[in-house]
């Protein structure tokens, strides 16, 4: 047992936290105003349906004793034995339950991305179950695969650091899932008067600060230990993100003449999504490489969006599955057992079956988490309907849903 490293994890904990309010006020800068508590409440919920999810069975699910490389059994329902001592798979120098409630942020921000899809339309009774089976059925299963001890993806020797196919693939596909069933918006692309433009950008702007702290402790805490690979993933993630926002916003001025506020925030998303998988994999250099690529490809992955007729509210699809993706593929190049001895080279460091070992990790996280997402789309839109009434949706989601208002105009 080590305080210090004790010490760290919980902080990193407390910063990961913080994230889910800071992806509230990310997309709640971003939606119309009549929508912008329903949007911050979907995220900030979050917080306390998958946290006690996650004390019942969630964490026994993904991180208990393996059952056949896919999901873990429940000899820790109820969190029965997750103590003060440490779980030596996992970590060896922090308790148990720090090394459970750390994981609890990461299984809470999770389902919160998907929200930004399907932002501005959906009820909230269906939102909430949704999110409950979401959580259990996809959330859970991924996690075991990629970080459960004897995990599948685990075992063939997937690198994700920090959640790169947990948290951003999957969720972000799950996105693209809901965009489909649950439809366009009301005046969405039929060159309507009505206007779908963020209503505060600096709320935006906030949120994605709070984001880029909080991402420290996403980062930096997944080394469960305050000691060099702590501070290697630490500095790979800012070094990224800062270069997302240049290669964002300057594709940005180079395409449309103008950069933007919105570009920028977007952009440091964009880097901090796709340098989750590698921070505690690549070197410096690499982390700018990884962010100056994702800067450019997530930005014009969300340009392609109108092109392909889906209504993904907020650019879930665009920027955390595709920076995701390229994340976790880039991991699988610029990875290296210099910057952590317990990882794998990638193909430029003289490796090329690690990038192979990516892309089937990438893979299988997309097919699972679509197929499933979209079924569970399908069953509730049959059940309980996914879509507040077309009244209730002109109205906004802030007044129909929760019988307030985010300003008094």
């Amino acid at each position: 047992m080590n305080p210090a490293d004790t010490a760290f994890v919980l902080i990193s904990a407390a910063l990961v936290m913080l994230m889910t309010p800071g992806l509230a006020l990310f997309y709640g800068g971003m939606v119309r105003s009549k929508n912008v508590l329903a949007t911050i409440m979907e995220n900030f919920i979050l917080l306390g349906v998958v946290g006690v999810i996650w004390a019942f069975w969630g964490y026994s699910l993904a991180f208990g004793p393996d059952v056949g490389h896919f999901i873990g059994n429940l000899d820790y329902l109820g969190l029965m034995g997750v103590g003060a001592e440490p779980f030596k798979a996992y970590s060896e120098t922090i308790p148990h339950q720090t090394f459970m409630i750390y994981q609890a942020m990461f299984a809470i921000i999770t389902p919160a991305l998907i929200t930004g899809a399907f932002a501005e339309r959906l009820k909230f009774s269906t939102f909430l179950v949704f999110m409950v089976i979401w959580s259990t059925i996809v959330y859970n299963p991924v996690a075991h695969w990629v970080w459960g001890d004897g995990g599948w993806l685990k075992n063939l020797g997937a690198l994700d650091f920090a959640g790169g196919t947990v948290v951003h693939i999957n969720a972000g596909i799950a996105a693209l899932a809901a965009a489909l069933v649950v439809g366009r918006r009301k005046g969405y692309g039929n060159h309507t008067t009505e206007t779908f433009i963020p209503h505060n950008l600096g709320m935006t702007v906030l949120g994605a600060g709070l984001l880029w702290f909080g991402w420290f402790g996403f980062n930096a805490g997944s080394a469960l230990a305050s000691g060099a690979l702590a501070s290697a993933a630490f500095t790979a993630t800012h070094l990224a993100t800062c270069a997302a926002t240049l290669s964002w916003v300057g594709t940005e001025w180079l395409v449309r003449g103008k950069p933007t506020t919105l570009g920028a925030a977007s952009g440091a998303v964009a880097g901090l999504v796709a340098i989750t998988p590698a921070s505690g994999y690549v070197g410096p250099m690499s982390a700018i490489i990884i962010g100056l690529l994702a800067g450019i490809i997530c930005y014009l992955a969300v340009l392609a969006k109108p092109k392909l007729g889906y209504d993904d509210s907020l650019d879930v699809v665009g920027v955390h599955c595709v920076g995701g993706i390229v994340g976790a593929l880039c991991t699988g190049l610029f990875a290296s057992k210099l910057v952590n001895p317990a990882g794998g080279d990638g193909l430029f460091f003289g490796n090329p079956g690690q990038l192979l070992i990516q892309f089937i990790a990438v893979a299988a996280t997309l097919a699972f988490s679509f197929v499933i997402s979209f079924i569970l789309f399908k069953v509730l839109d049959a059940t309980m309907g996914l879509r507040v009434s077309p009244e209730d949706e002109v109205a906004g989601l802030d007044l129909s849903q929760h019988q307030e208002a985010g300003y008094n105009l």
